[in-house]
């Protein structure tokens, strides 16, 4: 049964987060520590450092060979519906569509598991929660976070690619007879179609290769593989390095989301109606995808619920990190995180009791 000690414990986990916040507003709206290009600097240093070690300690410390297939599937599944409905009704209402299908992606799917949601899901299902909600979390660092990457990379090879085609265009319009034929023009707009193509993966493969994320992941996979078959353990020379930096990744995210916030004009940044929009997409959409897909492969009972329940915790920190340091929509994302963390509670419970009222 869920008790005020586990109130109190979501508290202890989530109000150090808000104290440095706080103390990062203060330094730009009071004491003007920082310049804007140092800030960008300190995100920067969250995204290429903090987060990378942080998702390798989460991924290596997991046991990839007692994963719950089913769990994994339905966050899938919930994952592929999100980013098709937002695809579908960005294209119909935003001109910025793939902006929106990224936005909406993120707000609707990746919740902050690690900080919030493990003591809330501990105190209302048990020990069985941890470490469902552990595997959540694997996959969340191996798989999500990386393909938002790639959206985002794929968003800015696309810009790039729009300026080299129209530069190119300019140029052969000068060298292509006026007299060309019907079939030249179709050949010569096929192969600037393919050329397009080719330079958006290249653009992507050579960012993603250069992202530490892309290694930390991979590297944390593999080295689980390797630990929990022969049961062996990093040195603890290699370990405490680690560790030393991945454990103020969090801090440092709401540290960055706090500097943020202190450059707006008003706290919630994006507005009373943005507001409204993504914490509906958080706490309404993701958990309905999610029970949706859950139920759709069979899954009842305990798991069902934690699926549900996880599927409502409040928004992720790494991704408001990533979109301010891509330029999409960082105001969004940030009130998605504040008001997220806020409410986190009083949801959970909501969710808790109405899937089981006795």
């Amino acid at each position: 049964m869920f008790s005020a000690t586990n109130v109190y414990h979501v508290f202890e986990a989530t109000v150090p987060l808000y104290v440095t916040m706080i103390l990062a507003y203060l330094s730009i709206k009071w004491w003007n520590l920082f310049t804007p290009e140092q800030c960008s600097g300190i995100n920067k240093f969250v995204a290429k450092f903090s987060i990378p070690l942080l998702s390798f300690q989460v991924i290596s410390t997991n046991n990839p060979y007692q994963m719950n297939v089913k769990l994994l599937f339905s966050d899938m599944v919930q994952k592929l519906l999100a980013v098709f409905i937002f695809a579908v009704v960005s294209k119909a209402c935003y001109r910025n569509a793939f902006d929106w299908t990224i936005t909406g992606f993120s707000l609707s799917t990746l919740p902050n598991t690690l900080i919030v949601g493990i003591p809330l899901l501990k105190g209302m299902y048990g020990d069985e929660a941890f470490k469902l909600l552990s595997q959540i979390v694997v996959l969340q660092s191996l798989l999500w976070y990386n393909l938002l990457l790639c959206l985002f990379e794929f968003r800015a090879a696309k810009g790039i690619a729009a300026s080299t085609q129209t530069e190119n265009t300019g140029e052969s319009d000068i060298s292509v007879p006026i007299q060309a034929g019907q079939q030249e023009e179709e050949v010569k707009s096929l192969s600037m179609r393919c050329s397009g193509t080719l330079f958006f993966l290249l653009m992507i493969g050579k960012k993603l290769v250069a992202n530490p994320n892309t290694y930390a992941s991979l590297a944390g996979l593999v080295w689980a593989l390797i630990s929990f078959r022969w049961e062996l353990k990093l040195p603890l020379v290699i370990h405490n390095s680690i560790t030393i930096l991945s454990d103020g990744g969090l801090g440092m995210a709401m540290f960055s989301l706090g500097l943020f916030t202190a450059s707006q004009s008003n706290i919630i940044a994006c507005g009373a109606r943005m507001m409204v929009f993504a914490m509906g997409l958080r706490f309404i959409i993701g958990p309905a995808l999610m029970a949706i897909s859950s139920y759709a492969i069979g899954m009842r009972g305990i798991l069902l619920k934690v699926a549900i329940v996880q599927a409502a915790l409040p928004q992720g920190i790494v991704t408001f990190v990533f979109a301010k340091e891509y330029g999409v929509q960082p105001d969004i994302l940030s009130t998605g995180v504040i008001l997220g963390m806020i409410v986190a509670v009083p949801v959970a419970l909501a969710y808790y009791f109405l899937l089981d009222p006795n």
